[in-house]
């Protein structure tokens, strides 16, 4: 349903559609909002299924003023229990206290399509952004979306996003690999940890993403590969079918630093380099320019766990650097804090988001989601429907 093309935006590409207009036109019936973007299934290349649900995130200034205007313009959209018990402020409370500061409405009908849409603080949405405070927000943004509005500039603030995202894909990734690797591994970041993947989600939900979505990944990430490389972190080569192969510089003795395309022959010069010092040097050394691109929240408490020295910047500030013995105990130490955040966001969220849905939504959400999970992990299709039948049967 959606043609898709890209343009690049200096921190990210935005996704560009026939019927822009149309997704653009549920704001006419909205109060107004500073930031609105669509994510999620829906807009990928292959997805053309009316029945995909539409994902949209609002950033607003004041959510409680923000809801207080939308229940009078749009009561059925909210749980009917949150309505009459407490309305804008308990709406906001549930997702600021027990959530993750953002509040979702499930299966809304516009358009002849069903669409999801969350309502968050601009401020919280920055600061994950930045910081990666709850990985929320900051994971969706690492992925392609499709932006509608954008006050505030958040497609900038974004690029920190991107090149952190990058740098810890890297950090956990062998020496060499490909594209299509490099992308797989920054959009299962803000999967690991999370609880929905136990059992609510699609196993194979990172692959069709990247598949769907490659020329937009490759938009996105472009400008922080050609940085590194740059830096010479990072090496290139493009003759495989997997989007080319990338290399670590410094992980490993050989290294391709030249190559020839011809009709009849790839022919690969390689040189063997000097490592018994400079493979160690210069691997920490990567390793700690990729941990020192990631957000404060990781690096504290990476610290905490490894240690930190004092270190004297560029700008003559004393600064706090995490102590990295081995690139493998700084990528697993991060890749522990990094699940850490997304398990404690993904469990928030998830009560947040029962509570705001209602009984009937939130047992008809979780079966969708259980249906793309078992259907990816077994055909059985008699064992599904009786599982989710029983949800329903509780849900009653």
């Amino acid at each position: 349903m959606f043609e898709c093309s890209s343009r690049k935006m200096g921190s990210g590409v935005e996704q560009k559609m026939e019927n822009g207009e149309e997704l653009a036109s549920l704001l006419d019936v909205l109060p107004r909002v500073e930031f609105c973007c669509v994510y999620g299934s829906s807009l990928l290349t292959n997805s053309h299924d009316k029945k995909t649900m539409v994902d949209y995130i609002l950033g607003v200034s004041d959510p409680m003023q923000w809801h207080s205007e939308n229940l009078e313009m749009n009561k059925d959209h909210y749980a009917s229990w949150m309505v009459h018990l407490g309305g804008s402020k308990l709406i906001t409370e549930v997702a600021d206290e027990i959530g993750v500061g953002v509040h979702f409405n499930p299966f809304v009908s516009w358009n002849d399509r069903m669409i999801k849409y969350g309502v968050v603080r601009m401020h919280d949405l920055v600061q994950d952004i930045l910081n990666w405070e709850r990985f929320y927000f900051s994971g969706r943004l690492q992925k392609p979306v499709h932006i509608l509005v954008d006050n505030l500039d958040i497609r900038n603030v974004n690029s920190v996003n991107l090149k952190a995202a990058m740098s810890a894909a890297l950090l956990l990734l062998p020496p060499k690999f490909t594209e299509v690797e490099l992308y797989a591994r920054i959009c299962s970041l803000s999967y690991m940890g999370d609880l929905r993947m136990l059992f609510a989600e699609d196993r194979n939900k990172v692959q069709k993403i990247v598949k769907g979505q490659f020329n937009l990944f490759h938009s996105m990430y472009k400008p922080f590969l050609d940085d590194y490389a740059a830096k010479d972190l990072l090496r290139f080569s493009s003759w495989s079918d997997n989007h080319g192969i990338i290399i670590q510089t410094g992980t490993c003795i050989y290294h391709i630093i030249a190559y020839y395309r011809s009709p009849l022959r790839i022919m690969i010069r390689m040189v063997l380099l000097p490592y018994h010092s400079l493979l160690k040097d210069y691997g920490l050394s990567a390793a700690g320019s990729f941990v020192s691109s990631l957000p404060q929240t990781v690096r504290t408490r990476m610290g905490m766990k490894l240690g930190e020295k004092r270190k004297l910047a560029e700008s003559g500030r004393t600064i706090n650097e995490v102590v990295i013995n081995s690139r493998e105990e700084a990528a697993e130490c991060m890749r522990k804090v990094v699940r850490r955040i997304v398990m404690v966001s993904s469990a928030r969220q998830a009560i947040a988001g029962l509570l705001a849905a209602g009984g009937v939504n939130a047992v008809r959400y979780l079966a969708r989601k259980m249906v793309k999970d078992w259907s990816s992990f077994s055909q059985d299709t008699s064992v599904t429907c009786s599982v989710i039948a029983s949800f329903f049967f509780i849900g009653m």
